[in-house]
């Protein structure tokens, strides 16, 4: 009997669609046709999967409006962001990997008469497995690099946004990739697990939470399976006193309420030195009052819905143990009141964004992911002991340094245990740039060409030129 899951809007509550859940069966029937599709696709040269890529590119920004609002519907963003950010950043990762796709090459090896050379070969049949935060973004970022290379994805995006992975399936036969390169499955931890546990799947790629991270590496150990991880953050934003608070204070709203709070790299904690801390906090008020929160469709809008009842409830849990912990509550922490015209956002999932100080490492929100639009700001004031608590997490995902400092700026990146930095910005990630966590917040590497290394395997060979 076919299973369904319903998929509801997050900043109205009303039911979107039903969805049908892929079975094992359908998996077996998915995986057959992936296997087909991989003999014609990996035998194409990287020039013309590289032509059928940027084919893909051009429709989607054709149709980017169509692409952003179906996203908003599903994930509750502003449509402003989806439209400026998600989708043409997706359009760009398929560039970027379309030129990439014909350099896909190994070495020559010189030894003496003799002499060696390597391959880079795609790996096969990849799983993609994406996160509610950026659903079409994601499976870009994912299918790009794996077709580039030669190989076939099976992706599921979340049960939570799983519209838009379908609308890029048919984009890329459009294009001209081929029936069976890019197939998409639907549904939660149940497919997801037959996913890591099939053994035809040669590559997994998840985004995800590091519970989830750990059972994808246990299910896929028992086949070896190829595994990347991006999983969660709970990552310091270092703000020192030579650096303008003004512009600090923009930095860190950047840094912890775009797209909600929803974003794993988020500089949530905020360590502010103590020169500055007073004019940081009023700066930073004085901006985070005027963030509109409401309907995502509002080209005015700064602020969405969280993605789920469940997920409101969780935030709001953080922000009361944030209070009885005793930090210092000093904006939002509440859902918005709704005017009698706004009354259909009322079983919506919104909340206004949040500003905690007075606050210790030892706190729930600030050594736990929240992932949502809570801000924890923390005094400090000598480098060395900052970059101590900034490295106390079991994350390592992300980390940002606000200084003009040069030299600081550079020492402090070099001692901090983070696989994504920035200086002087935050949560700019051009696809040029690879993307990617230290320690539990995963391995293996999005975008840039560091992506390439995780979706080829190297073959060496060996020829004999002497008697």
């Amino acid at each position: 009997m076919q299973k369904y899951f319903s998929n509801y809007s997050p900043s109205t509550g009303n039911k979107i669609c039903e969805i049908e859940i892929t079975s094992e069966q359908a998996l077996d029937n998915i995986i057959r046709k992936a296997q087909s599709a991989f003999k014609i696709w990996s035998r194409m040269s990287g020039l013309e999967r590289g032509k059928i890529l940027n084919k893909a590119a051009r429709i989607i920004r054709e149709r980017s409006f169509e692409i952003a609002q179906l996203e908003v519907l599903d994930s509750g963003k502003p449509i402003t962001e989806a439209l400026e950010v998600d989708v043409p950043t997706s359009a760009d990762a398929l560039e970027y990997f379309a030129g990439i796709a014909p350099s896909v090459q190994g070495e020559h090896i010189q030894l003496g008469k003799s002499f060696a050379y390597t391959r880079r070969e795609p790996l096969g049949i990849c799983a993609g497995i994406g996160a509610w935060n950026y659903p079409f973004q994601i499976a870009c970022w994912k299918s790009a690099p794996a077709l580039a290379c030669g190989n076939v994805m099976i992706f599921k995006p979340s049960e939570l946004t799983p519209m838009n992975a379908n609308k890029l399936e048919q984009i890329y036969l459009e294009a001209g990739v081929p029936e069976g390169v890019f197939q998409v499955v639907q549904g939660g931890r149940e497919v997801g697990e037959m996913l890591s546990l099939h053994p035809e799947i040669r590559k997994i790629s998840l985004t995800g939470s590091i519970p989830t991270g750990k059972r994808i590496m246990e299910n896929s150990a028992k086949s070896l399976k190829h595994v990347s991880l991006e999983l969660g953050g709970k990552s310091p934003l270092i703000i020192f006193d030579d650096f303008d608070f003004d512009r600090a204070s923009s930095i860190a709203i950047l840094a912890n309420f775009y797209t909600q709070g929803e974003i794993c790299c988020n500089g949530t904690r905020v360590f502010v030195h103590k020169k500055i801390k007073e004019k940081f906090i009023e700066s930073l008020l004085s901006k985070v009052e005027k963030i509109k929160v409401g309907d995502p469709f509002d080209s005015n809008t700064q602020m969405g819905s969280l993605i789920s009842k469940q997920h409101l409830q969780r935030v709001l849990s953080y922000i009361e143990s944030g209070k009885e912990e005793g930090a210092t509550l000093l904006c939002g922490g509440t859902q918005p009141e709704w005017s009698p015209s706004q009354i259909k956002f009322a079983n919506g999932n919104f909340i206004l964004p949040t500003v905690f100080t007075n606050c210790h490492d030892e706190m729930k929100i600030v050594k736990e992911e929240i992932f949502g639009p809570v801000m924890s700001i923390l005094e400090f004031e000598d480098e060395n002991e900052v970059i101590q608590r900034a490295n106390n997490t079991e994350y390592g995902l992300a980390a940002g340094v606000l200084t003009h400092n040069i030299k600081r700026a550079h020492r402090v990146i070099e001692n901090l245990q983070a696989g994504m930095c920035w200086i002087n910005n935050y949560n700019i990630s051009p696809v040029e740039v690879p993307f990617g966590g230290m320690k539990g917040s995963g391995f293996g590497r999005e975008n840039g060409l560091a992506a390439i290394e995780c979706y080829t395997q190297l073959k060496t060979v060996y020829v004999e030129m002497d008697d």
